[in-house]
């Protein structure tokens, strides 16, 4: 469950005891999702920083965060935490991440096809206040979708890549 979803009061904790620990590492918070996949649950910490995110960075972030997810206590359950990079396809999912990829090229998938079909490569336009998404398709024709009718939104490097 992603932060705009259920499990948003955790994700919440979550991201405010990483935040601190991020900053003094240097590195930018991507995303923070608590998500359970078959019988497991993981908090998933994505950090970015100009010029990609190593192994080392993924490192130095869980060595910190663990004792302070230990004290703190935010998950009643049992999880397993990751720390990772968004990857160079990443996921948009806030509004920074609409902001800061403007004129890019990115995939929009739909949670249920239109007119027989479920993905949409375009360069991001724009994204409403209200979650709203301009896009131009490949022959620079307006393409736009409603918050409630996509399932996710992630950079491609171009738009022959789809």
């Amino acid at each position: 469950m992603k932060e705009s979803g259920k499990g948003g009061g955790t994700v919440a904790v979550a991201r405010a005891i990483a935040e601190p620990f991020v900053k003094e590492l240097g590195l930018t918070l991507w995303d923070v999702r608590f998500v359970k996949e078959g019988a497991t649950w993981y908090l998933r910490y994505l950090i970015d920083k100009e010029g990609g995110v190593t192994l080392d960075d993924c490192v130095a972030l869980s060595r910190l965060l663990n004792p302070a997810l230990d004290e703190a206590d935010p998950i009643p359950q049992s999880y397993c935490m990751e720390v990772m990079s968004p990857g160079v396809e990443r996921e948009l999912t806030r509004p920074e991440h609409f902001e800061a990829f403007v004129g890019c090229a990115v995939v929009v998938r739909l949670i249920r096809p239109q007119d027989g079909v479920r993905e949409f490569a375009g360069i991001l336009q724009s994204r409403d206040e209200d979650g709203t998404l301009h896009l131009e398709d490949e022959n620079s024709e307006p393409l736009t979708f409603l918050k409630k009718d996509v399932a996710l939104v992630h950079i491609i490097d171009d738009l022959s890549d789809d």
